[in-house]
Parts: structure tokens; C-alpha cells; sequence
């Protein structure tokens, strides 16, 4: 396994950390748990020694099983992040509320300290601003009480937001959506960062699994190599030399081993110099859907992710109805009972014009 250094600090870490939203979704409806934590732990076997994970992934079992797994594990030899926001601490936003939402994290992973406490989700500058202003108070109250090491934000943004976050310096690195699809619109973010001295941790660097899942869109990246596309992919997040972590949301143990050869041999560049390279190859779009999912509140009950998905099929070329039909087995129609009331557009992290999209698919001019 290939280390880097956290930004200013004296932790070394994998170039490739666990993402812990991905376990087995069966296993987990299951309740397997255990079974889930035999990736964590095989991971962990291979080399990665930093575990991202957060309350309500995998049916808010993702912290419990990440828990289980390291805890058979000196605890010095990995490091733990979670997260927590206003959505996650109650309507009145107080210490106590804050408390709770740490101990209950602090408990399912069976730790008494977390490595990294994300800032979570933040979606724009307003929105940053609001939430250190009512809550930054008590992460530097509880990383004083030594429960919280390092006080990190996980952040959606583009590369300008991101660098007056950054000019805060309020935080010791920052987590956000960098991949070979959107790397343009983050560049000056993850340079601000890196200059400030932080860490920066990429999540989505298959971007949501667009990028496998269109292997001959995306087999520039290859060239030269004998990784798979989505090895490609992420070796070429992790050889960003302002890049700390690339994070890999891995289901199974083949994930693991996928995710740890792309950073076999690896050399670190200048992400100037990567632009470069790149500039005039493949695509480039901040416009695709991830597959987050946390537009997935919708009051008519129209299955929005699955659209979306539907729409990166029109914006890679190729036939949206199809996916619909064929993958989803859903009726473009249903797509019509939008009421444009806005709750998805406001959840999107990536300011998707979801409701302009839903009446397209749906064939309402």
C-alpha cells in the first residue's frame, strides 16, 4: 500500500481509504452484520488504515459494522472518520443535541475517540456559514475532552466555494466529489487546501459508478497501464499529489483488491499537470448525477435517483427510455406527477435542474 501525509499533520495514511457506505445491502437487511465487517477487516489486512463512515448509511448500520471490524484491531492502527450536521442532531440544535449524536457514533464504533469529525454535506457557502456559526463551537469543545483528534468538513462545493471555506481556517482538510468526469470545477479547491496545509479526502471518484459502468467512454484513462477503467479511475484521483486519501466504496473483498492494485507503484503529480494531460481527453461534466440519493424524499413518491440515472444515459449518448424500460423496469409517466416543489432541488449536492429534467423524460414541454 502506497501512504501519504495528512496534510499538516504527523498521521500517515492509505491512498486508498474504505468508504463504509457501500457493505452488502442484503447482508445487511439481513442483519449479517458480521459478514459485512470481514470486508472492513480485510481491507484493514491490505494495507488501508483509514475507514470513512457516517449515521444513516446502510440503513444506519454503517458505524455498527465498521465497529465490529476495527474493533478486533489495535486501535492504533487505523484511522476512523464520521460525521455529523445539522439534519443529524435534532431540531433544537443545542450542545446536548450535538452530544448525543457523538456518543452514539463514539459507541457503534466502539471507540473513544474518532481520528476525523466531518462537517457534514455542506452544499454552499450559505449553508457552511450557518452551520459553523450554531455548531463549530461544540466540535472544539469536544476535541478539547479528546473525543475528536481533528474537526474536518465534508463538502460539495465547487473549487471557488471551496477555497473561501478553506481561507476560514477552521478545519484540518476537507472531503469532497473529485473524479476524472468533474476534476475542472474542483481544481482551485483542492490547491487552496493543499497550500493551507490540509488533508483532502475524494469521495465519488468512480463518479456515483458512471465511470465503470461506461468502460469505452472512459478507456482513456487506461492508456498506458494495465489497470481496468475503474482501477484508472481511481489511480487517477489518488496521484494527485494535492490529493491525501481516495476514497472506495467496496462491497466485497474482489473490491478491496481492485482498489489497492490501482495505487500499486504509484506517482504523485502536480494536479496542474494532470489538468494538462487530460484537458483534451474524454469528457469532462459536472452535469451527471452521482447517485447520491439524497434527493430520494420526494412527497409524490417519484423514484428520483432512478431518472437521473436515466438522464446521465441521454448525456452519455446513448438512450434514456431504454434505461428506464430495461434496467428500471419504470414508466417514463411517472415522472409527470412532479408538483415542482422544490425539496429535491434542495437536497441535490450538486444543484441538479431535477425538476427541468423530470418534465423532459416525462415529454411535458
Amino acid at each position: 500500500m502506497y501512504y501519504k501525509q495528512y496534510g499538516n499533520t504527523d498521521m500517515k495514511v492509505s491512498a486508498i481509504g474504505m468508504g463504509c457506505m457501500r457493505y452488502d445491502s442484503d447482508d445487511v437487511k439481513s442483519g449479517n452484520l458480521e459478514k459485512c465487517a470481514e470486508v472492513a477487516l480485510y481491507a484493514h489486512e491490505k494495507g488501508i488504515n483509514y475507514f470513512d463512515s457516517a449515521p444513516f448509511y446502510c440503513d444506519d448500520k454503517s458505524e455498527s459494522i465498521t465497529g465490529i471490524a476495527l474493533s478486533q484491531l489495535p486501535r492504533d492502527s487505523y484511522y476512523i472518520s464520521s460525521k455529523t450536521n445539522l439534519g443529524t442532531v435534532g431540531g433544537s440544535y443545542t450542545e446536548a443535541d450535538f452530544r448525543r449524536r457523538l456518543e452514539t457514533t463514539l459507541s457503534r464504533l466502539k471507540v473513544d475517540y474518532l481520528d476525523f469529525y466531518h462537517l457534514w454535506c455542506v452544499l454552499n457557502l450559505d449553508s457552511f456559514s450557518n452551520q459553523v456559526e450554531i455548531l463549530y463551537s461544540f466540535f472544539e469543545k469536544a476535541k478539547s475532552e479528546g473525543l475528536i483528534r481533528n474537526i474536518v468538513f465534508s463538502s460539495h462545493m465547487q473549487g471557488n466555494e471551496l477555497e473561501t471555506a478553506v481561507a476560514s481556517n477552521l478545519f484540518k482538510g476537507m472531503l469532497i466529489g473529485y473524479n476524472a468526469l468533474n476534476y475542472r470545477f474542483r481544481q482551485t479547491g483542492i490547491k487552496a487546501a493543499y497550500d493551507n496545509g490540509m488533508g483532502v479526502v475524494v469521495m465519488n471518484p468512480l463518479g456515483g459508478g458512471l465511470i465503470p459502468g461506461n468502460p469505452d467512454t472512459f478507456r482513456y484513462l487506461t492508456e498506458g497501464t494495465d489497470l481496468s477503467v475503474a482501477q484508472a479511475a481511481l489511480n487517477f484521483v489518488a496521484s494527485h499529489k494535492e490529493i491525501t486519501i481516495t476514497l472506495a466504496g467496496c462491497t466485497t473483498k474482489e473490491h478491496v483488491d481492485d482498489a489497492v492494485k490501482a495505487v500499486e507503484n504509484l506517482t504523485e503529480r502536480p494536479a496542474a499537470e494532470i489538468y494538462e494531460e487530460y484537458e483534451n481527453k474524454g469528457m469532462i461534466s459536472n452535469d451527471l448525477c452521482t447517485g447520491c440519493a439524497y434527493c430520494k424524499h420526494c412527497p409524490k413518491d417519484i423514484d428520483i435517483p432512478k431518472f437521473m440515472d436515466a438522464y446521465n444515459m441521454k448525456l452519455l449518448g446513448n438512450d434514456m427510455y431504454e434505461r428506464l424500460k430495461g434496467h428500471w423496469q419504470i414508466s417514463k409517466d411517472s415522472a409527470g406527477d412532479c408538483i415542482k416543489c422544490g425539496k429535491c432541488e434542495k437536497l441535490c449536492t450538486q444543484h441538479l435542474p431535477i425538476i427541468n429534467r423530470l418534465a423532459e423524460i416525462a415529454g411535458i414541454e
